[in-house]
């Protein structure tokens, strides 16, 4: 049974001159190496948002939503950003 598929694809030039490049360099053997690489780069930030969305942001929106009178306005928010950005510009530089 065959284990891989041949795809025909279509790229904007600069992509294609990329994937060329790569080989070129010998830094893969063929372009469906970079193809492939390039695959598994975006498979594993699409597992990574996720999980992050999994693990972090789903619980902090529960905590949220049973205890509402915890959130802070927009105003608040942007208010408590706008001093934190302020405090770290104020210190002196290394």
């Amino acid at each position: 049974m065959r284990t891989t598929q041949p795809l025909t694809i279509t790229l904007p030039l600069e992509m294609a001159q990329m994937v060329k490049a790569k080989v070129t360099s010998g830094e893969y053997a063929t372009e469906s190496e970079v193809i492939r690489d390039g695959l598994r780069t975006l498979a594993a930030r699409d597992a990574a948002v996720e999980k992050w969305l999994r693990d972090e942001v789903m619980p902090t929106y529960d905590k949220m939503k049973a205890n509402p009178e915890r959130a802070l306005s927009l105003a608040d928010a942007f208010d408590g950003f706008d001093k934190r950005i302020t405090s770290l510009a104020a210190k002196p530089k290394k």
